[in-house]
Parts: structure tokens; sequence; C-alpha cells
């Protein structure tokens, strides 16, 4: 059984946090691809208000759970180095990074096509929950898109 490396951040993931993830790979050789997938806060407008925030909150153990199944499926499936997820819990503006998932393997076409499963399935699976707010501080709760 790999290690869990989903990891829950508080706010916003910072592109330095994002940065140093991709350097500490270049020491491992037999890597040849990494993909990337930031999730960025939109400022949507929902009913004539723009969103300024969401806020994160999720069922931690549960959500862990999801997380390490549905990265044990992803190594099964592909030929993966190693991968990352990171979810921020709490605020979150518009323009922020919430979700950080970091893939790698020997090649590409791999890489890509595991990162494309892996991030439909947090999507899809994973119970953390988004309170979009706004401006007055009035909020609805976000419906994801599959």
């Amino acid at each position: 059984m790999k290690k869990r490396k989903t990891v829950f951040v508080e706010g916003p993931i910072s592109p330095a946090f994002i940065a140093n993830s991709i350097e500490k790979h270049q020491t491992k050789t037999s890597i040849g691809a990494h993909d990337i997938f930031l999730g960025q806060v939109r400022a949507d407008e929902i009913e004539g208000k723009i969103v300024q925030a969401i806020d994160y909150s999720a069922y931690e153990e549960m959500a862990e759970t999801k997380f390490h199944e549905i990265r044990e499926a992803t190594f099964s499936k592909y030929q993966l180095t190693c991968m990352h997820i990171y979810h921020s819990l709490g605020t979150v503006k518009a323009g922020e990074i919430c979700l950080f998932v970091f893939v790698s393997a020997p090649h590409r076409k791999v890489a890509f096509e595991a990162l494309e499963f892996l991030v439909e399935e947090i999507k899809k699976e994973v119970p953390v929950f988004g309170k979009e707010v706004f401006e007055d501080e009035t909020h609805v709760w976000k419906v994801n898109k599959v």
C-alpha cells in the first residue's frame, strides 16, 4: 500500500508551495513527465452577485478515505512514479488556488491520462463542500459540475 499523500491545507495553496513541490522532484531521475492540475476559485456571478471567496469544509475522515481509495485506484490503473493531492479548507478568495493535483510518470501520455482520471474522481467522489461567499457576506452552497 502506498503512503498517503493527501493533505488538507488551511486557506489557499500558495504558488511558492507549488513551486517547491515541483522542485523536490528534480532528484527523481526515473520521471520523464509531470502533469499538474490547479483548481482556482472563480468570481462567478450568481443571481446578480459576484463570488468573493469559497469557504471549504469537509467530513475529513471520510474525505481522507475517499482520497486514499482514488489514489490506490489511480496507481493500479496507471504506471505513475508519484502522486500528490492538496485541497484547501477554510476561506480561499477568488483568484487563489484551492486544489493542487500533481502526478509524475516515466512518460507524458500516462501522466496526462492519469491526471484527468484523478481530478474527475476527486470532483465526483470526495466529500468536500464549498460555500460560495458574496461581498455582502451572504452565501450559497457550491454544486460541482462534473
